[in-house]
């Protein structure tokens, strides 16, 4: 763990007051927020094809362990798709613990809802959440997971400051991504560490393992939420991922 390094790459960001592209593709409730200047990945997609090479290198186990999941907690898997953390949250998590599963894609929300179903996971909860806001309750999660999904998060700036108020007191948001270019389905560390603390986040841990064919990152909240307005996006346009405006 090269934590202190990873806090330290926080000062190579400097923000920009760089004019946003056209508003008018936009979700309306994400206009007041920065347009992410940078690339973002399309779906990929929600099979299961890959649940069992996964599990070969002990993925979920290991990301679970590093985030100290205990039985009774209460934790969010966003951008749930075919559920390959949910179902294994919730046998983590047991009886007495609640996982909410949540993605914008219908279609992967009815597919799962059928998979929660048949395997009688009666601690799991489904919700369709929006690009800009994934619609969690207030003061609810010990840990709110975004497993290589986060590069394809359209709107960050609004997305992280709706999620935020979900996190319990001394709650976590588990990040586990891919080094790569945030339009291959990955995004580098700095950029990452650049939006969150934008929205008012401290990392907390960050952990390079094979098993996770990635990074690990624990963020928890810090000071107060910004205002909307306050928030400056992190690259200007045509800079490379992790760039910043002069």
């Amino acid at each position: 763990m090269r934590l202190k390094a990873a806090i330290l790459a926080l000062g190579l960001l400097s923000v920009t007051g760089c004019k946003p592209a056209p508003e008018d593709r936009r979700p309306p409730d994400a206009r007041d927020f920065p347009r992410a200047y940078r690339p973002v990945s399309p779906p990929s997609g929600d099979g299961v094809s890959n649940e069992r090479e996964r599990d070969d290198r002990r993925e979920a186990a290991t990301v679970m362990d590093l985030a100290m999941i205990q039985p009774g907690m209460t934790v969010a898997d966003i951008g749930a798709g075919a559920g390959y953390y949910t179902v294994r949250l919730a046998d983590r998590v047991g009886k007495k613990g609640r996982v909410l599963a949540e993605d914008i894609d219908k279609d992967a929300l009815a597919r799962l809802g059928s998979r929660v179903e048949t395997e009688h996971l009666d601690n799991v909860s489904i919700k369709l959440g929006t690009e800009d806001n994934p619609g969690l309750p207030e003061h609810s999660f010990d840990r709110i997971f975004l497993v290589h999904v986060y590069h394809e998060v359209t709107e960050p700036y609004a997305f992280l400051w709706h999620l935020r108020p979900g996190l319990k007191p001394g709650g976590a948001v588990i990040v586990v991504e891919a080094d790569r270019p945030t339009d291959q389905h990955g995004i580098p560390p700095k950029q990452l560490f650049c939006e969150f603390a934008q929205v008012g986040f401290r990392l907390t841990e960050f952990i390079r393992k094979p098993e996770l064919a990635g990074y690990y990152a624990r963020f928890e909240a810090a000071g107060e939420r910004p205002e909307p307005h306050a928030i400056e996006p992190c690259s200007k346009p045509g800079a490379g991922n992790g760039d910043t405006a002069a």
